[in-house]
């Protein structure tokens, strides 16, 4: 793992939306580590460089989501990072809110940020940590409902389960950042016995 990717929207009005879920995670993670994330005009955003267990770039793209690729592409572009050596944390439609699953590669359910970093990267396989918000009403939503719901504040009970997926996604930060990926999925995905 040499590059974490945080995908949000840039600016006050968003930084409390769903959508900003991936900008939480990599804010907590850069947080407990005592990163700064400084803002960066050659890498079109926010960036900070964890040292340990090896020297790996956190990136908050300065963009909005649908060309957050312009950002994933310059970084990895200009320090050889292969799409497989990165992790892109983001929020999720198809999962309720406090799951968190991690994948490699695969479809991108649509997401703007996901459509533009596999368009820029020429690849769909990176790593992908999957902070699950839910769907408005059912599957049936209108395009627009969708853009509506996760541009708006998750109420209360959502956004209590959201950041509790985000400690699990944390949680599993160190095995992430040694590649020890079957590990964190099987730690991740497996539920907890009586709740512990």
């Amino acid at each position: 793992m040499r590059l974490i990717v945080g995908l949000g929207n840039p600016g006050k009005k968003y930084e409390a939306t769903r959508h900003n879920a991936g900008f939480w995670w990599v804010e907590r993670l850069a947080h407990g580590a005592r990163v700064e994330l400084r803002e960066s005009a050659r890498y079109h955003g926010r960036t900070g460089k964890l040292a340990k267990p090896h020297e790996i770039w956190l990136l908050l793209p300065g963009t909005y989501m649908n060309e957050s690729g312009l950002a994933v592409m310059a970084l990895a572009g200009f320090y050889k990072i292969e799409p497989a050596e990165i992790l892109v944390v983001h929020d999720e439609l198809d999962l309720p809110p406090g799951s968190v699953r991690l994948k490699k590669g695969g479809g991108t359910g649509g997401h703007n940020g996901l459509n533009d970093i596999a368009a820029r990267l020429g690849s769909k396989d990176f790593w992908r940590l999957r902070i699950g918000i839910g769907h408005p009403r059912d599957n049936a939503a209108t395009e627009q409902e969708v853009v509506d719901y996760v541009l708006h504040k998750p109420g209360p009970a959502d956004r209590v389960a959201i950041d509790d997926a985000i400690a699990r996604g944390l949680e599993v930060w160190p095995l992430l950042a040694e590649g020890k990926y079957e590990a964190a999925m099987l730690k991740l995905h497996t539920k907890p016995v009586n709740g512990k």
